[in-house]
């Protein structure tokens, strides 16, 4: 399998550097694990939301799953293991808190001005958000991979874009990477989450191991190791012979009757709807706060930090670590800017942050009656 464009295209960064012993590929992976939006992936939702069991999957665990899974078959079909790994490790870097039921109300709140997209705002974070509005300077390989995973799209295969995409014009999800790495990424993701969902279920009791359709029993198993094996070994199989990177017919149709399963049994189970309802309300409070709060007191620092509310304090902290990049390098939008730093947050933070407009601090009076 050899990619369609040119080495020289796949490495090339935002701003240019020289390269250094770890080569390219594997740069990008550290500076991924060294960012603060990968630090919080072990406190995003993956299913499950703000998970006070230390053994049920979050965004870190499932991107590290993705980064193994996708090494794994990058080995059986002779690719750059490396290139894979950085492009899995930075996927979900855009994710919002309280995982696709939080996409769903950002995208809502900002419709009108384009709405919300994960895989787009991954890149806009390794791009422009990162490091104070400096960015990660990735290569273009890695941040075409980011931005074209795609993680809820069910093809049988998959196969490059012929064309260099100019990545910061891409509006929509969907498009195809331009690397066989890529693919394999935007196959893996598929494969990492299926088994594990369905183990996390079974432990918070949405569903039985018996609930699980004996047809994919009898062919997958029922424990993540086992649905994971199976499926890497059809794909380096399938993908060998064909020169794409997809499942045998067999397999895909089986993938298809899980998620179809994991959809209706688990994803739409009343109490995950419930907690999404919560979800919805925390980030509405959160969103119409920091516009109001913008409105008042725009971009005079002072203000915030003099705010009885913790949340405003930091929020005005965060304004001003970008100053040299909103109303710089782009306008300085409220809403935008309300969008990227709740995206940003944990489960756990968001929750805080409620909390914390909801309940301000108590009045400290300094004299005290004896």
């Amino acid at each position: 399998m050899k990619n369609p464009l040119s080495e020289n295209t796949y490495k090339e960064r935002l701003t240019d550097r020289e390269e250094d012993i770890r080569g390219p590929y594997f740069r990008d992976q550290t500076a991924i694990i060294h960012s603060l939006p990968f630090r919080r992936l072990k406190n995003k939702t993956q299913v499950f939301f703000a998970p006070e069991n230390d053994h049920i999957c979050t965004r870190i665990e499932h991107v590290l799953h993705v980064s193994t899974i996708s090494a794994t078959i990058c080995k059986g079909l002779g690719l750059d293991v490396e290139l894979a790994q950085a492009i899995a490790l930075g996927h979900d870097l855009g994710h919002a808190p309280f995982g696709h039921s939080g996409e769903e109300v950002l995208d809502r709140l900002t419709r009108q001005s384009g709405g919300f997209v994960h895989e787009l705002h991954g890149l806009r974070i390794v791009d422009k958000l990162t490091r104070y509005g400096k960015g990660l300077n990735l290569t273009y390989a890695v941040r075409d991979g980011i931005v074209s995973h795609y993680g809820e799209e069910f093809s049988q295969s998959i196969e490059p874009s012929q064309e260099r995409k100019s990545l910061a014009e891409i509006e929509e999800r969907g498009s195809p990477p331009t690397t066989y790495e890529g693919c394999v990424v935007r196959m893996s993701d598929k494969i990492a989450y299926f088994g594990r969902d369905i183990e996390d279920a079974i432990k918070a009791e949405l569903i039985e191991e018996e609930d699980i359709p004996e047809s994919v029993r009898g062919e997958l198993g029922t424990r993540n190791g086992e649905i994971i094996d199976v499926f890497v070994k059809d794909l380096i199989e399938w993908s060998k012979k064909h020169g794409k990177v997809g499942f045998s017919r067999k397999k895909y149709e089986i993938m298809q009757e899980l998620k179809e399963f994991n959809y209706t049994k688990i994803y739409g189970h009343d109490r995950l709807k419930r907690y999404a309802h919560h979800a919805e309300v925390i980030l509405d409070l959160l969103f119409d706060h920091l516009l109001e709060l913008m409105e008042e007191f725009g971009r005079d620092y002072d203000k915030y930090l003099k705010s009885d509310i913790p949340l405003d304090r930091r929020f005005g902290d965060y304004i001003k670590g970008l100053e040299g990049f909103y109303g710089v390098k782009e306008p300085f939008n409220p809403e935008q800017i309300a969008l990227d730093y709740i995206a940003g947050m944990t489960d756990q933070y968001s929750l805080k942050a409620a909390k914390e407009v909801i309940f301000p601090e108590p009045i400290k009076f300094d004299h005290v009656e004896e």
